[in-house]
């Protein structure tokens, strides 16, 4: 059997095709919440809106979980590629013929469950394309690509946005999915076909209660860890994602136009602070012990408190726009480095055949706080009035607790990791034995 390395054919093609996508969807995720926050003027609808299209996601997290277990992957992401073009061009259709909430929410709603779906195919395919040794500096790479997208995404999006609307950014994703499907025809996943136990319900329960039943007993660890993860979405992350553009756009005097840009430049700023995640991840794949995640946490929380500090102490905009967005970035690199350690902890843990699923029940598990933390934020900034800091404040010092107070979980992850480590070593040195 040949030895899958990490620069394989079709493992490029895979990252191609998802640079490509992972564009198309930051710019429509820039700049369709973005075009509703002008429109409406209420950070409460706002946060309600986003927080209703997150829950689709979290639904269908399993379910893709399921599919990408049952069915071939490239299959997978060249359908939804697909089918996310056919909804923007819907949407096209449809704009300025109908009230816009409604047809924002559907939308959002379509495209994020569409997402929830596609990520434990992309996730999923990264063990079956790369061997042990190499899966975390893989996650690495496809977390760049999902960062760098995310920075050049809402950077142009931006530009585009304050001088021609919303219509070019619609019809540029467009053409992204598309040609994130004619890349996907070409990809080789390796897969075998798994007999249903029953109508696809039974099948899907009975996977389910497969992947839960292997995180709550075989592997606890994996459960404790997915609710830490969570704590950190729900405090930190969603407080960026609700916060960050209600306060630019409504709270540091930009006016219109210049509130669009500096929103699309913040967020390009934070995106690149993700890539130097990434980059960390990569660069310390053999380094990183799971013993400094707590740690990270607590940097990631430092630096929220620090983005409340500059808008509570600094009296120029443009003072307190520059520091938060730089703290956020900070954020999200730390934050983004500890999400690559759990995933490829996650795919040592696990064995093959239950990949898809278990990934997809941990995210299920991370991503059901996003909801609640939109809702929850976009009320607060609604009603807060001249305290947007307090915020920030409360969540660092919240999740700076519950880093300290759950770091036994990460000691104990340790060692079963390493242990996982081993066995998929011993496993493929065997495999190559019998081959030669």
């Amino acid at each position: 059997m040949r030895e899958k390395t990490i620069f394989s054919k079709d493992f490029i093609l895979v990252v191609t095709g998802r640079i490509v996508s992972a564009f198309g969807n930051q710019i429509l995720r820039y700049a369709l919440p973005l075009y509703l926050l002008i429109q409406t003027g209420s950070a409460a609808l706002f946060g309600t809106i986003m927080a209703a299209a997150f829950i689709p996601m979290v639904l269908l997290f399993p379910i893709g979980g399921i599919i990408a277990d049952r069915l071939n992957k490239r299959n997978i992401m060249l359908a939804l590629d697909f089918c996310t073009a056919a909804v923007v061009f819907i949407f096209c259709l449809l704009s300025g013929k109908i009230d816009i909430v409604p047809l924002m929410t559907v939308t959002l709603i379509i495209l994020y469950g569409i997402d929830g779906a596609d990520r434990p195919a992309v996730k999923a395919s990264v063990p079956a394309l790369v061997n042990a040794e190499h899966m975390m500096r893989a996650n690495s790479i496809v977390d760049v690509v999902d960062s760098a997208a995310a920075m050049a995404g809402p950077v142009i999006g931006g530009l585009l946005f304050s001088v021609f609307g919303l219509t070019p950014i619609l019809y540029v994703s467009i053409g992204c999915f598309f040609a994130s499907v004619a890349l996907d025809i070409f990809i080789h996943i390796p897969f075998e076909k798994k007999a249903a136990a029953g109508n696809i319900f039974a099948t899907g329960i009975s996977d389910l209660r497969e992947s839960f039943s292997f995180m709550l007993r075989k592997r606890p660890t994996l459960w404790k860890i997915s609710l830490i993860f969570a704590s950190s979405n729900l405090l930190l992350t969603t407080l960026v994602l609700i916060g960050l553009p209600v306060i630019i756009t409504q709270h540091l005097g930009f006016g219109p136009g210049g509130a669009n840009r500096a929103y699309g430049y913040a967020q390009g700023v934070i995106a690149a602070g993700a890539i130097l995640g990434g980059l960390l991840a990569g660069v310390l794949s053999n380094k990183l012990k799971s013993t400094a995640s707590p740690a990270l946490l607590i940097g990631c929380s430092l630096c929220v408190i620090l983005g409340g500090a500059a808008l509570q102490t600094l009296s120029r905009p443009m003072g307190s726009y520059l520091v938060l967005i730089i703290a956020c970035a900070l954020m999200l690199a730390l934050h983004t480095l500890f999400q690559i350690q759990m995933v490829t902890y996650l795919q040592l843990l696990t064995p093959k055949d239950l990949i898809g699923k278990v990934i997809s029940c941990f995210i299920c598990v991370v991503m059901c706080t996003n909801p609640l933390g939109q809702f929850a934020y976009g009320f607060v900034f609604e009603h807060i009035g001249s305290g947007i800091y307090l915020p920030f404040y409360a969540a660092g010092l919240v999740m700076t607790g519950v880093s300290i107070l759950t770091r036994r979980v990460f000691d104990d992850n340790r060692a079963t990791a390493r242990e996982a480590k081993q066995g998929a070593r011993l496993s493929a040195g065997t495999h190559r034995h019998e081959n030669n």
